[in-house]
């Protein structure tokens, strides 16, 4: 195991916030400054500038970064290695979704995994499908979720399952009843958007322009960062939104929005990004596996 001190300084340095951190590491922030100054102590040089405007590294804390992501990533993977050895599935594992598929699709796959491999310590990271890709490739995350191919070099993307996307609206709003609407159609009402990086952003935006219409000629009201937003406001009757169906189902089931399929349809993969490495772990592959399986078993 590494070093506690460098672990707290990695989240802090990621963060550039003790109280992000702190929730991070599920710690209190006095004990996040603590560990902080002593590590500032043995090395007898400050890793942080402290301002008012927030934190910044030194350029010995930029030093001290780089070797504490090479000492931490070593220790996860020590620890990871021989568990193999011993025959027993174990170890940390870092995982990245796009909201959409955090939200609604995973914690139902994170639990059976659990439950299978119960010396499996998972943490989920939720960002967009740009950030998540872009955590995969610095080896922030071991493999990531989301909802458009992966574009880095040196990563590997892989398609899960299929995804369809749908309108929603409020039950008052003029596009309630109809029984399917065309993108033209969709150019002479108000649009409730997710902000841009989505993975469900860049495939809106592909539909549209497909069609010959430019994203930018839309009734765009608002961007939002999550499902959960665009339902929220959706729901006051201020416009329609464009979400995957998974992320719907109990609204629907409530009649507190209805859904009206695109014509035609709008479907997508979605997919598993992770580092073209020919020493991936029993862990990491094994978690790509189930996952596989268990998002084909429900989108099925």
């Amino acid at each position: 195991m590494a070093d506690r001190r460098l672990q707290v300084f990695h989240a802090v340095a990621k963060h550039l916030s003790f109280t992000r951190a702190a929730d991070a590491l599920f710690m209190t922030q006095p004990a996040v400054t603590f560990q902080i100054r002593q590590l500032e102590e043995q090395y007898g040089t400050r890793l942080f500038e402290r301002r008012h405007a927030g934190i910044s590294l030194t350029p010995a804390g930029e030093v001290v970064l780089s070797f504490a992501e090479t000492i931490l990533a070593l220790s996860d993977e020590l620890e990871t290695r021989l568990s193999e050895m011993t025959g027993e599935m174990r170890g940390p594992l870092l995982v990245g979704a796009s909201t959409t598929i955090a939200e609604f699709m995973l914690p139902r796959v994170l639990g059976e995994f659990n439950a299978a491999y119960p010396q499996v310590r998972a943490r989920l990271i939720v960002a967009n499908s740009e950030s998540i890709e872009s955590q995969v490739a610095e080896h922030t995350l071991d493999v990531g979720l989301i909802e458009v191919p992966g574009k880095l070099a040196g990563l590997t993307s892989q398609v899960c399952c299929e995804d369809e996307l749908i309108i929603i609206c409020g039950p008052d709003y003029p596009l309630a009843g109809m029984k399917s609407v065309t993108p033209k159609a969709l150019a002479d009402y108000e649009f409730i958007s997710r902000e841009p990086g989505s993975g469900t952003r860049e495939i809106t935006d592909a539909y549209f322009r497909s069609h010959k219409i430019p994203p930018e000629s839309l009734k765009t009201q608002m961007e939002l960062g999550s499902p959960e937003a665009l339902k929220g406001v959706v729901s006051t009757g201020l416009g329609f939104a464009i979400v995957s169906r998974a992320v719907v189902a109990k609204e629907l089931q409530l009649g507190e929005l209805l859904a009206i399929p695109l014509r035609p349809a709008l479907k997508r993969s979605l997919y598993l990004v992770f580092q073209q490495d020919r020493f991936q772990s029993r862990l990491t592959a094994t978690f790509i596996e189930f996952t596989r399986t268990k998002l084909k078993e429900m989108a099925s």
